[in-house]
């Protein structure tokens, strides 16, 4: 019997916040691959597209005409996810198997620039500073409405995660209730937080700074790694140094920071496999239900799906449909890759 090996032998890892195991299996990532290949849109984009419904002054689906902004732009959602209006509802208190609760809220679509061809990784750090101005001033408005107590906000990029329009834009989704997976994570948080006085993500960053094994980027406020439970093969996470629990505690540096790390972010994955890299991110922070939550830490989450080139796509199926996340290359070895791209868009070169 030989001594374990976590950079070649099956093992399960845990991870703390969602309180799930992932199954890690990277003798896997040496088999060929005879599976689907993803189709690769190559065509460059127009700055402007007239039949785009997201681009100044075009016309949307419901008929409204966009103003000709010329920074970031927000609106409501015209198909949004929840509605606004109150909902009388009178719950049963006997035991059912058809349990269904309504749930309100308010959807929000955030237009990153006027420019059709500019994702983040292109975009200028006054621009994506002028982003994030967004996401807090949001935050703030969305948070302070009484039925609110959970604002998620979001961005699906790449037709591959399903996003409708190529025009750069993401999601604000605001509600009553603390979605499943926010959910999971405040009760993993308050547990730590209760039985350690400190705060999970903080002392865990401590650690993975020590080790410096999974850091892909880190600036003076911020640090993006490849967490040590990481599920998707070129999954991120950036993490505030300073205990924040929510983007509206940003200092103004901590907001160039922030602009910076996730440009030079997703720089590095666009030049993974020099193709404008797809991925569902999202940022974590506190409820807006007006309590205390020191147990919190401001953290942002990147799940891409692309594993082996530009045309191959990570599924979650079979034994991960039915028993738990698998994945093949290592967390160490995705955070390597990662770290040794070059800073500079390949567009660029």
């Amino acid at each position: 019997m030989r001594n374990f090996d976590i950079n070649e032998d099956p093992h399960r890892r845990f991870n703390p916040l969602i309180n799930e195991w992932v199954l890690v299996s990277p003798h896997r990532a040496k088999r060929p691959w005879q599976g689907q290949n993803e189709k690769i849109h190559t065509d460059e984009l127009p700055e402007y597209d007239a039949t785009c419904y997201l681009c100044p002054g075009n016309v949307r689906a419901n008929g409204e005409n966009n103003p000709k902004y010329e920074s970031s732009f927000v609106f409501e959602n015209d198909f949004a996810a929840v509605k606004q209006e109150p909902i009388l509802f009178e719950e049963e208190l006997k035991p059912t198997f058809f349990k269904a609760v309504p749930e309100r809220g308010i959807a929000k679509v955030v237009c990153f620039s006027p420019r059709h061809d500019l994702t983040l990784p292109e975009m200028d750090l006054p621009g994506i500073e002028t982003i994030i101005r967004t996401w807090q001033k949001e935050y703030t408005e969305l948070g302070s409405v009484d039925y609110i107590n959970h604002v998620q906000i979001f961005e699906n990029k790449g037709s591959v995660m399903g996003c409708s329009n190529p025009h750069p834009h993401g999601q604000i989704w605001a509600q009553s209730s603390l979605p499943t997976q926010v959910e999971k994570t405040q009760n993993s948080l308050k547990a730590y937080f209760d039985k350690n006085q400190s705060n999970l993500l903080l002392d865990y960053l401590k650690e993975e700074l020590k080790l410096n094994e999974r850091i892909v980027i880190e600036n003076e406020h911020f640090v993006a790694l490849v967490p040590f439970w990481a599920i998707w093969p070129f999954e991120t996470m950036i993490i505030s140094k300073r205990h924040i629990t929510k983007i509206t505690e940003f200092t103004s540096e901590e907001v160039s920071a922030y602009a910076s790390i996730l440009k030079a972010l997703t720089i590095k994955y666009d030049n993974l496999f020099e193709t404008s890299f797809p991925y569902s991110s999202g940022i974590h922070q506190a409820p807006t239900d007006g309590e205390e939550y020191p147990e919190w830490q401001f953290h942002m989450h990147f799940y891409p799906p692309l594993l082996r080139s530009a045309s191959v796509k990570k599924f979650m199926v079979g034994y991960e449909m039915m028993g738990e996340a698998q994945r093949d290359i290592t967390p160490e070895k995705s955070a390597a890759v990662l770290k040794a791209l070059p800073g500079v868009h390949y567009k660029n070169k």
